[in-house]
């Protein structure tokens, strides 16, 4: 169990996106280059004054790349500490050499654990302990406070290892949203296709039977099978690659869409007045776009009896364009400082994506909470193939 423990974490990969420099690094480094000058010119006490000031500023230069090469810059700081130890012993000064703003490299090990892979994490740690334990033997300094200093060198990287499973955990929680909503998705529009393919059927049928008796009426059969087809089609080309589980029956019935709405607005006991609005021509909607409006309209409702605070009014639009659907959910409840963006409207958000579209929400100017979306409809106008006349 252990060896796989280890075999685990040493194959251990980097985090991903690890940003280069960001704002604050400029600012730890104008921190530490001042805390040199500073503590160099008024403290007296000083060993190798020349020797710990260079010391101190290669310190403060290496967290820059503290996160694209956590390795390297652990290794040469622990390294410079262990070769300033060895010099200290063949040279015997009487104060310890080096000054306190070294301590900068407790943001190393911060960052090793942070978004060092496994393998440089094993290694960049034994660096470490090497020349803590290099330090504990040299100085001549009670059991405790060694023990005590061991704790604090280490303790930076027992919180980088927790920010640093708190964010995996936290991607994972969205990805596996994400996975759930392009499998939901996929199932509405397996649904819609199997919905199309029922009503070919059934008109299929008709017109075998109505063919012998009235041929006119046969044709007309054949054209709304061919329309129905060409529906079929393109709501196939829109589905994405996942599949519904074994053993789930297909449910011949469409999502609930734009048509809902007003049914969904109108929840008994809601203490929310909902002011709903449609606009333009919704009855045409593709299926996968009129179950996104529906779910959008859904997810931000539910969000807003949820957590808009002193709230009274909830302002629903839905607009249909020539191109696009535009969807807005405001409400006019007390800012509190807090998002309330989670796992429902990061699913919301990659359903938009995959259907071209963008998702957008938000604090308001003044108040409350607002959700926006834009999805396109152009797939229903140029995609859908039109009956031929005859």
């Amino acid at each position: 169990m252990l060896r796989d423990d280890l075999r685990t974490l040493w194959t251990e990969p980097r985090p991903p996106d690890a940003p280069a420099r960001v704002p604050r690094d400029w600012a730890l480094l104008a921190a530490g280059l001042a805390g040199v000058a500073l503590e160099a010119t008024l403290r007296e006490n000083v060993v190798w004054r020349p020797v710990a000031v260079v010391f101190a500023v290669w310190l403060c230069l290496l967290p820059l790349w503290r996160r694209t090469r956590p390795l390297a810059t652990v290794t040469l700081a622990f390294g410079s500490v262990i070769l300033l130890q060895v010099a200290s012993l063949v040279a015997a000064p009487r104060e310890p050499v080096g000054l306190y703003t070294g301590a900068v490299v407790l943001v190393l090990v911060y960052a090793l654990l942070r978004w060092g892979s496994g393998r440089e994490i094993v290694l960049g740690g034994a660096v470490i302990l090497a020349a803590g334990a290099l330090c504990s033997v040299t100085d001549e300094t009670p059991v405790l406070e060694n023990v005590v200093g061991f704790v604090f060198l280490l303790l930076p990287g027992v919180v980088g290892a927790a920010v640093r499973f708190r964010v995996t955990a936290r991607e994972r929680q969205v990805e596996q949203v994400r996975s759930r909503e392009r499998e939901q998705l996929a199932r509405e529009l397996h649904d819609t296709v199997a919905h199309h393919v029922s009503a070919m059927v059934i008109i299929a049928q008709a017109g075998r039977v109505l063919a012998g008796t009235d041929p006119s009426a046969a044709v007309e059969a054949l054209e709304g099978v061919e329309e129905e087809g060409a529906r079929t089609l393109e709501e196939m080309r829109a589905m994405v690659a996942a599949l519904r589980d074994r053993g789930v029956g297909a449910e011949l019935a469409p999502p609930a869409g734009v048509a809902d709405l007003e049914r969904l607005v109108r929840t008994p006991g809601a203490r929310l007045r909902v002011d709903l609005g449609l606009d333009g021509e919704l009855d045409a909607l593709p299926p996968a776009v009129d179950a996104a409006v529906y779910r959008i309209v859904q997810e931000s409702v539910t969000n807003a009896l949820r957590h808009a605070v002193d709230a009274t009014e909830l302002v629903v639009r839905v607009a249909a364009e020539r191109h696009t659907v535009r969807v807005s959910v405001r409400d006019n409840g007390r800012r509190t400082g807090r998002g309330r963006d989670g796992y429902g409207l990061t699913g919301l958000r990659e359903r938009a994506t995959l259907l071209g579209g963008t998702l957008r929400v938000g604090p308001g100017t003044d108040r409350g909470w607002h959700v926006e979306a834009e999805l396109p409809r152009a797939r229903s106008e140029s995609g859908v193939h039109s009956r031929p006349r005859r």
